[in-house]
């Protein structure tokens, strides 16, 4: 991918954020990051990213969840692919307000797990992207 291609962190992990941030930026893609899904919702609706690295667990619970069915909502926004990385396991019975965590729990393209091999993390990146360009092409 090029440089041009624009991934936008939301991590409340300083830590982690800047582990996926140096592996992205190593990858040639230009990376942002918010801690809070305030400040992400507020970048993401000033310069929309090519792809969203979005965390469940922030603040005062899954507000990472609440950000991406506030994203499938939004004309513009919902067009941005979602990839979840969390360290809740898809098989726990933890309970979001009004869902349990499973594959269809929210609107998004792909949920892994914490940690992420770098590998994983750049094929799932690629793969989500080139999905996106494909689903451009054939909406044009």
């Amino acid at each position: 991918m090029s440089e041009s291609t624009r991934l936008l962190i939301i991590d409340d992990d300083p830590d982690f954020s800047s582990g996926i941030r140096s592996i992205l930026e190593k990858a040639d893609y230009e990376v942002s990051v918010a801690y809070n899904p305030k400040d992400g919702f507020e970048a993401l609706e000033k310069d929309p990213p090519d792809l969203l690295l979005l965390d469940v667990m922030m603040g005062r619970g899954a507000e990472g969840i609440m950000l991406a069915r506030k994203l499938r909502k939004d004309p513009v926004l919902r067009e941005i692919p979602v990839l979840i990385i969390t360290g809740i396991r898809e098989q726990i019975a933890y309970l979001f307000p009004g869902e349990q965590v499973h594959p269809g729990f929210v609107a998004v393209d792909e949920l892994v797990e914490k940690p992420v091999d770098p590998e994983f993390l750049l094929d799932r990146v690629k793969a989500l992207l080139e999905a996106s360009e494909e689903r451009k092409k054939q909406t044009s």
